[in-house]
């Protein structure tokens, strides 16, 4: 036998299969944000969210919503809803609806709705990319705007930008997320693709609107006035904004989504107290508290508006935690005046 013929392939030795991906200005000429009120949305959010990192706003930027979206409908009946909330504390809060498409796994599970939209292992990536931008379109036509993130350099091309933000480390450090923020404000040049799906290396002038998130970790929460004073301590060393944005779920919350009021009404009274260098709150919400456990057939069986990924607050204790927070900066500002 001849040498060639003995000679395994060494190129992409696991891949099953190549298959051809839309380019992303096909999907957006598929799903266009045209409308006025979604245009003026999306401009007048980013440039809300810029003013109150950036300190010359005093309104705190709060981030709620599902853990994760697996059902654009419901995530529009909770959209609705917020949009009214929003609007009645729009002098105190300016609220985004969290709407996250993917979720990083260090183990099976579902990978969210860009990835597998009929939730049963099929991975019909095509049809996520049309089932995912469809509800951003939707949201930011009820006049809501959105905050998501993305796990590559690609997905962010088939959507509008999103904010760029950072946690801390899941063992609870900040470091991690100081020096990420530090580099995200430089330009830079990595590998991804066009709008018309070509690779190509992209050359960006950074981003000086980057934040860090408290999240809690494994060495314990971070919520509390001591850590967040760490935290500014860290960002002041190394010449960053003392900006601080904190997650009352995950780890400050211990992975106990019923806790996520407590650690809202702690970081309420740091803000009232005159705290203002906490600019911001995330929150886990849903139509209905709790979580549900994926059936094997996806989604036949699920309940509405009930999270598959991590526990949320229910709506009447989300609305609860916002008009808290709310009052919270109504009573930072007296206490301003009042010095």
């Amino acid at each position: 036998m001849a040498r060639e013929d003995r000679v395994k392939p060494i190129e992409d030795t696991r891949v099953v299969a190549f298959k051809p991906l839309m380019a992303p200005d096909y999907l957006q000429s598929l799903i266009q944000i045209n409308s006025t009120e979604a245009s003026w949305t999306i401009a007048q959010g980013r440039r809300q969210v810029s003013s109150i990192i950036r300190q010359k706003s005093d309104r705190l930027l709060v981030a709620v919503g599902p853990c994760s979206i697996h059902d654009p409908e419901a995530a529009l009946e909770y959209a609705r809803k917020l949009k009214d909330v929003s609007q009645r504390v729009s002098g105190e809060l300016c609220i985004v609806m969290r709407a996250y498409l993917e979720k990083p796994r260090t183990s099976v599970g579902w990978k969210g709705l860009i990835n597998d939209p009929d939730l049963n292992n099929t991975f019909n990536i095509h049809k996520g990319l049309r089932t995912s931008r469809q509800p951003f379109a939707d949201i930011a036509d009820i006049g809501l705007p959105v905050v998501t993130e993305m796990l590559d350099t690609i997905s962010p091309q088939y959507f509008d930008e999103p904010w760029c933000r950072f946690k801390n480390g899941t063992d609870g450090g900040v470091q991690v997320a100081v020096n990420a923020i530090q580099a995200a404000a430089g330009y830079h040049h990595f590998m991804g693709v066009t709008k018309q799906g070509l690779a190509a290396i992209i050359h960006t002038t950074g981003n000086k609107d980057a934040f860090f998130i408290l999240r809690g970790g494994s060495k314990g929460t971070n919520f509390d006035p001591q850590s967040v004073a760490a935290a500014k301590q860290s960002l002041r060393a190394n010449g960053q904004r003392e900006v601080i944005v904190i997650d009352c779920s995950h780890g400050n919350s211990n992975k106990g989504y019923r806790k996520q009021p407590s650690v809202a009404a702690s970081v309420a009274d740091q803000i009232r107290g005159g705290d203002w260098g906490i600019v911001g709150v995330m929150l886990e919400s849903n139509l209905h508290e709790g979580r549900q456990v994926l059936p094997a057939d996806g989604l036949c069986g699920l309940r509405n508006g009930v999270s598959i990924t991590d526990g949320c607050i229910g709506w009447e204790n989300t609305v609860g935690v916002l008009d808290n927070l709310a009052t919270a900066v109504r009573d930072r500002r007296w206490t301003k005046r009042s010095l």
